[in-house]
């Protein structure tokens, strides 16, 4: 999970932003005639995107403004963990079974379900049940003793509102919930900071993950990768209106999912199906069209 304090991440993120704000009310002053439908939102991007090209800001800089500004545009939904992605802990499993899984995840903390995903009924922290393991001996082991209250949040509200209410609670996971109350995924306090900071990689995680540059200049692409990252890792600009992950473009574009080894070109790419499981896209080829 995350490695640096929240403090010391926010400030990262803001310093770029902070750092060329005289810069930046100059470019404003000069888009004071631009058209009155423009938001400010968009003309401050505009300016950064300028700058930018002009090698006064560098690339880092540009992504984590853009991020900031990004945040209130952005929902739950568009940068949660998908339910069928999800790590959970069986509350009915024996104790060994949970500290087998507990010491297997990368994960701090886990939710916890009961009979069914859509049953979470708590969330527990990993430091808290190894040491409740030990404590307990050879005594029962109730894990939902263990877990926390887990928090539902609707998978409609803006990213901007959620970091708010991660620091007002001092939380750091969340459940995300349709207007049915059913579970479509996760959203961490790590999840949002990284729409402004790029991916926080930590001694557990892989090192480019879902992503893998192949020789020929294409790229090896998990399924479920979001377009986003995949356009900040690569300076690309796939759309991501229509479709949140990869695997969801190439079916939205192609009108139907496809089989393995059916290729499609769009957006200046190569997009080609390596591996699909039933009517999900595990991965794909991609690769820039000269």
């Amino acid at each position: 999970m995350i490695g640096w304090s929240v403090a010391a991440v926010l400030f990262v993120a803001l310093a770029g932003a902070i750092a060329y704000r005289g810069r930046l009310d100059g470019w404003i002053e000069r888009l004071g005639g631009a058209d009155d439908n423009q938001s400010a939102t968009e003309e401050l991007r505009d300016a950064v995107e300028e700058m930018h090209r002009g090698g006064q800001v560098v690339k880092t800089d540009r992504d984590r403004f853009g991020g900031l500004l990004d945040l209130s545009e952005l929902e739950i939904a568009d940068v949660m963990v998908h339910r069928t992605a999800m790590r959970m802990i069986d509350a009915n499993e024996k104790p060994e079974t949970v500290l087998r899984e507990v010491l297997a995840s990368s994960h701090t903390r886990l939710p916890v379900y009961r009979e069914t995903a859509d049953n979470i009924v708590g969330i527990l922290h990993a430091r808290d049940f190894v040491r409740a393991y030990h404590e307990a001996g050879a005594a029962p082991l109730d894990v939902t003793a263990i877990a926390s209250k887990p928090w539902f949040v609707p998978e409609t509200t803006n990213l901007s509102e959620q970091l708010n209410a991660f620091l007002r609670r001092k939380a750091h996971l969340a459940i995300a919930v349709d207007e049915y109350g059913e579970v479509k995924g996760l959203v961490t306090l790590e999840d949002i900071l990284e729409e402004i900071v790029g991916d926080i990689a930590d001694e557990h995680d892989a090192e480019l993950p879902g992503i893998r540059r192949q020789g020929d200049g294409s790229y090896i692409v998990d399924g479920s990768t979001p377009i986003r990252d995949l356009n900040r890792a690569l300076d690309w600009e796939l759309p991501d209106e229509e479709a949140t992950t990869v695997a969801g473009l190439v079916i939205h574009e192609a009108r139907m999912i496809p089989e393995e080894k059916q290729a499609f070109t769009f957006h200046g790419k190569r997009f080609t199906v390596l591996k699909r499981e039933r009517n999900r896209i595990l991965r794909l080829k991609v690769k820039p069209v000269s």
